[in-house]
């Protein structure tokens, strides 16, 4: 009966060992956390205004992915487009020209919901700037 009672604890000892020493038990470099992630890089901006993932906005970047050159000439970005004004040509406050892309008037269309608050003052002040 005694040998009984010691074959289970014997077999239990084995296991726990086994299972101390697959857990990297012991204090080498494998079982450190890995490194950080370096942190992410951020583009380069005519405005000071930040996105909401917390990066600059680039101005001309907003410009060119929202297709504002494919109707106005400005000649920063290198369009020539003919619908609208020529943006060269313009003397409007960054309010203003804010206003007209959040909302859109005449031919152009509203551009708030595809464009965040951020971009559109982005692109405003890119353009009130002349650049």
């Amino acid at each position: 009966m005694r040998r009984a009672v010691l074959l289970p604890a014997a077999l239990l000892l084995a296991v726990l060992a086994l299972g101390a020493s697959a857990c990297g038990g012991d204090d080498d470099e494998s079982s450190s956390p890995p490194p950080p992630p370096p942190p992410a890089e951020t583009e380069t901006t005519t405005t000071g205004e930040t996105d909401t993932t917390g990066g600059a906005v680039d101005g001309a970047a907003v410009f060119a992915s929202a297709g504002c050159g494919s109707c106005h000439t400005f000649t920063p970005a290198g369009s020539s487009g003919s619908v609208g004004p020529n943006l060269d040509d313009i003397s409007l406050s960054v309010d203003a020209i804010e206003e007209q892309v959040r909302n859109g008037g005449g031919a152009m269309p509203p551009f708030e919901g595809d464009l965040s608050d951020a971009e559109i003052a982005a692109v405003a002040e890119y353009v009130a700037s002349g650049g």
